[in-house]
């Protein structure tokens, strides 16, 4: 029988698991992407809020890629604990992998219990609408509107890393991003907002994004940004419904200049 975790327990992360994987999947999949990590030097001590754009459906491989490189340059510390989609993390083996590797229920309680402990926490606000965006929108960062993870740097006063990834939306082609499941009233059951219409090996044209397929070999390029602090941290400014607006604005600008030079980059080789 498959193992089952309790997501809201910190308990969970196994770091012989990490250090096996990093050991398993890094030498292949930065040699299938052509992957390159930049900026892991970056990486500040302590309780700190990684943000990344989202890509490639289920089969996250910049994060991957992104986690292999700050281990094996800062060790354990430096892996993120990931606030994860509770139905996304529960699915059968999804469950057994990712949760060893430290997912846990996306709450900001469990975020700030991490922090307490200075842990690091990733996010991915664009959750489904970024990880689902069009080919055609691939360049692009697609958060919706979602300041719920600027709230939580302001209140816990933590430090934010952004962290760019190029190339992953290329692993597969999404044609459409239309929600198929609303007519049967699944979208709220899965809570997701878009099903899109993908193209991928071997599946072919699909409805959905199959949970295993064939990547392409995308050039994938990762980049660290320069950690981002506040003037103004705690609860009065994460209340301050203007203050996180231009917090997330500037931040979400940043992480778009950067998303297009990086893939202005990946075109010209």
């Amino acid at each position: 029988m498959l193992r089952r975790y309790d997501i809201d327990s910190l308990e969970n992360r196994d770091p012989r698991v990490i250090d096996r994987l990093v050991r398993w999947v890094r030498r292949p999949l930065f040699s299938y992407f052509r992957a390159e990590v930049r900026g892991v030097e970056r990486v500040p001590p302590g309780a700190a809020l990684y943000v990344g754009n989202h890509s490639s459906g289920m089969l996250v491989f910049d994060s991957f890629i992104f986690g292999a490189a700050v281990y094996e340059a800062h060790g354990i510390d430096a892996v993120p604990y990931g606030l994860g989609h509770e139905v996304a993390i529960q699915l059968p083996l999804v469950h057994q992998l990712i949760v060893p590797l430290g997912a846990v229920r996306a709450s900001h309680e469990n975020a700030r219990r991490l922090f307490a402990r200075g842990r690091k926490v990733i996010v991915y606000p664009g959750g489904d609408l970024d990880a689902m965006r069009r080919f055609r929108d691939r360049d692009r960062i697609m958060f919706g509107g979602r300041r719920g993870y600027m709230r939580l740097a302001l209140r816990e006063g933590v430090p934010v890393v952004p962290v760019i990834a190029a190339g992953s939306q290329e692993t597969l082609v999404i044609l459409d991003r239309r929600n198929w499941l609303a007519p049967l009233g699944l979208d709220r059951l899965l809570r997701v907002k878009v099903w899109p219409t993908t193209l991928s090996l071997p599946w072919g044209l699909t409805p959905g994004v199959p949970p295993v397929y064939i990547p392409y070999p995308a050039r994938i390029l990762v980049e660290i940004l320069p950690t981002v602090r506040f003037d103004r941290t705690g609860p009065d400014a994460a209340d301050d419904e203007a203050y996180v607006g231009a917090c997330a604005e500037r931040l979400e600008r940043t992480m778009q200049q950067a998303l297009t030079r990086l893939a202005r980059e990946r075109r010209s080789r």
